[in-house]
């Protein structure tokens, strides 16, 4: 069993642009790098092999990389289970509240089923489990980063003839508001102490809803 983290390097003005305002691009992009350190610590808890799919020079300790590829989210994200060799479990990064708890039931869910999928509140889907990670292909033709993104993905999957078992749905974190949700459910985690040093009001309007990249933030080389 395997699972993938889809990182992203937290470049300010590059993740999370939809926290700013109220966030600055730099604050923004501290709250993307908690959230990954805050997943990875999650993931090593496990006794799994571990992979960061990753866009930008990311190494994290217990980690093998794989870099994305490809034109638009779908492709890099059919590109990065193309290049695992079994059973993977590919997460994002915008719930920092997962817990090595959900991700081992998931992977052990994966071993009675198909395929794993885990949606968010928002339409979209924060993890993909799929025991032949060659099926990952059909995200090619899946819209990414819209609001039925998960029904989507659950009627390629259906479609295929994939016996699909439901993951629990969580809030990923788009604006202040999910954040400081997210944060109340993972109170001792860095993203919650991340989101309390910044004291900005949980009703702080949202930035341009152009920062529709559902792949991971993700920390600078070394600082993982």
């Amino acid at each position: 069993m395997r699972i993938t983290v889809v990182a992203k390097q937290p470049v300010p003005g590059r993740v999370k642009t939809r926290l700013c305002p109220p966030c600055t691009p730099r604050q923004a992009a501290d709250l993307a790098a908690a959230a990954l350190r805050d997943t990875l610590d999650a993931v090593r808890h496990l006794g799994v092999s571990r992979t960061l799919l990753r866009d930008g020079l990311l190494e994290a300790e217990g980690f093998d990389t794989v870099d994305q590829c490809g034109d638009g989210l779908a492709a890099r994200l059919a590109h990065g289970f193309a290049a695992m060799d079994g059973p993977t479990l590919l997460i994002g990064m915008d719930t920092p509240q997962v817990t090595a708890d959900l991700l081992g039931a998931a992977c052990a869910w994966l071993g009675q089923a198909d395929a794993v999928l885990g949606r968010a509140e928002d339409g979209g889907w924060w993890a993909l489990g799929l025991r032949d990670p060659a099926y990952g292909a059909l995200l090619r033709d899946v819209p990414m980063s819209t609001p039925d993104t998960g029904e989507l993905t659950a009627r390629a999957l259906r479609a295929a003839g994939l016996r699909v078992l439901p993951l629990p749905v969580l809030r990923d974190v788009d604006t202040m508001a999910d954040a400081h949700a997210v944060a109340a459910l993972a109170p001792d985690t860095r993203f919650a102490h991340a989101v309390a040093a910044l004291a900005l009001p949980a009703g702080a309007p949202g930035g341009p809803a152009g920062d529709t990249d559902a792949s991971a933030p993700t920390l600078r080389r070394g600082a993982a």
